[in-house]
């Protein structure tokens, strides 16, 4: 049988087309680096290169064969393992004693016959934990009446007893079951089909549906008018936060199922005893959303690169974040080889933003003063030169033909990213309240997205709004070192039976605090 031989063929492309080709690989290479490791590897941020310091980099290539200068020997000492525990248990907690004594017929000296006294007591003790138990709250409402004018008089006067208003009225629905409800799904993460096998499994046939409803109702009656109060106090502070994730609506008027929503997170800084965190449903991600929020705001902003922020009405000044600067830095990092990122540019530029961490963390340190003047003295003496060598430093590698990076690396984004967003950036040098990173909102809307992760997706829009209104309330709580189940059920106790023209202000989560 004759083979087949085919002719090998020479394809000739042009000096530009292989440097081209070339860029695209090297491109190509350090995504499906940077994929293998945020499927496979930590998702931390630090590493071993973090404990370098950009000022002391003669460390990372010191010569290892040198001498060493001589030391004296010391003992060797190992620690004892510590049997101190971390875990407490509160005072206040109800104590049950079981006593544990011999039967009456056993109470004799075994050599002499004897009857036998106490003569110690060995104790135990042992946490108790009891699952959620239903109980029927059943109201009895008397009604009193006058004997005499009952004889008498052709009237006859009934007064009737006091009895608090029901949170929901037509409903069994309790504060506490309303309260029980919300922590379950909110703070904990368990969606209502879930806490509905549980009442089922104890025997109480509850439905999601009633459990939603529930929710709904009593988020619109009781909790949004405290809930537009943050609102308001939020936007007449200084200071605030924003950042945004997506949710996902079923049936939502003009939008598919699969469409996305989002939740847009707006929260207090640092520089208040009053922290608010503030959740705020819309349909999109357009700039629409976040300018008609902060319409009454004049101040700071912190926010990450989204452009949307940088469009916001006159009298709100963007700070941009430079924990995102970093992170470009160090997904840069990743893409290198181990052995090459000692040194590497990557890792310079990594450094310049630990080093700006860093004294961020002395900062700390200084004292709360009026708007915090020696944050903002401290910053403009040591942290702007910093930023000022980190931007000369960035522009030199931005000319591809000098530097040598490669506009679509990883390492060309993340000094792209940094010099488009400098002007923001150095915005954190102009008040001693700003902050160096907008992580503050992306911890507060963390919890949101735990959540998200369970309970998947919102039926309506009006679900999704009460679940905004949940959000705020519980996290705010929180916030202020109270417990969420405590806070709703005061809530739902207290505001359907607040007298007209009560300040909404007392029931705040920390004018309620004191309370509870």
């Amino acid at each position: 049988m004759k083979n087949d031989i085919k002719a090998e063929e020479t394809v000739t492309i042009s000096k530009a087309e292989y440097e081209s080709l070339k860029q695209q690989i090297a491109y190509l290479m350090e995504q499906l680096k940077l994929f293998k490791h945020r499927q496979f590897g930590a998702s931390s941020e630090k590493s071993e290169y973090d404990q370098m310091s950009l000022f002391n980099e003669a460390e990372a290539t010191a010569d290892s064969a040198a001498k060493e200068p001589e030391i004296e020997e010391v003992k060797a000492y190992r620690r004892k393992k510590s049997r101190h525990s971390t875990d407490r248990l509160p005072p206040d907690l109800p104590v049950e004693i079981v006593e544990h004594e011999l039967p009456e017929d056993e109470r004799s000296c075994p050599d002499c016959g004897e009857p036998l006294h106490t003569m110690g007591r060995e104790t135990r003790e042992e946490l108790k934990l009891i699952p959620a138990k239903a109980v029927i709250t059943r109201h009895v409402r008397h009604v009193y009446a006058c004997r005499s004018c009952e004889k008498n008089a052709e009237q006859v006067p009934m007064i009737k007893a006091e009895m608090p208003n029901p949170v929901i009225k037509g409903s069994f629905a309790s504060p506490e079951a309303i309260a029980h409800i919300a922590n379950q799904k909110f703070v904990m993460g368990v969606p209502l089909y879930r806490q509905e096998q549980e009442w089922e499994r104890n025997g109480i046939l509850l439905s999601r549906q009633t459990m939603s409803n529930w929710l709904i109702k009593a988020a619109e009656d009781w909790l949004r008018p405290i809930y537009n109060r943050l609102h308001e106090l939020l936007c007449a502070g200084k200071v605030a936060h924003a950042d945004e994730t997506t949710l996902q609506v079923l049936h939502e008027p003009g939008k598919t199922a699969q469409s996305k929503s989002y939740m847009w997170l707006y929260r207090t800084s640092g520089d208040t005893d009053h922290p608010i965190v503030f959740y705020d449903y819309r349909p999109s991600r357009e700039r629409k959303h976040p300018a008609a929020f902060l319409k009454d705001f004049k101040g700071f902003l912190h926010t990450d690169g989204y452009d949307v922020y940088h469009g916001l009405p006159n009298g709100i000044t963007v700070v941009g974040c430079w924990a995102h600067v970093r992170r470009k830095f160090d997904e840069a990092l990743k893409t290198i080889p181990e052995k090459n990122r000692v040194g590497s540019e990557a890792l310079h530029g990594k450094h310049f933003c630990d080093r700006l961490f860093a004294l961020e963390r002395e900062y700390a340190e200084l004292p709360a003063d009026d708007n915090f003047k020696a944050r903002y003295d401290a910053r403009m003496k040591q942290s702007k030169p910093v930023m000022d060598d980190f931007f000369a430093w960035a522009e030199k590698l931005r000319e591809p033909r000098e530097s040598g990076v490669l506009p679509n690396s990883s390492l060309g984004k993340a000094i792209r990213y940094a010099i488009d967003q400098k002007v923001w950036l150095e915005n954190v040098l102009l008040d001693g309240r700003l902050e160096l990173s907008n992580n503050r909102a992306e911890r507060s809307v963390k919890p949101f997205v735990i959540g998200r992760k369970n309970w998947l997706f919102n039926n309506t829009p009006k679900g999704a709004d009460a679940s905004a209104i949940l959000y705020s309330l519980i996290e705010t709580a929180k916030e202020n070192g109270l417990n969420p189940y405590d806070y709703l059920t005061s809530v739902f106790k207290t505001a359907p039976n607040l007298l007209c023209g009560s300040s909404i202000d007392s029931l705040l989560p920390w004018i309620l605090s004191g309370q509870l």
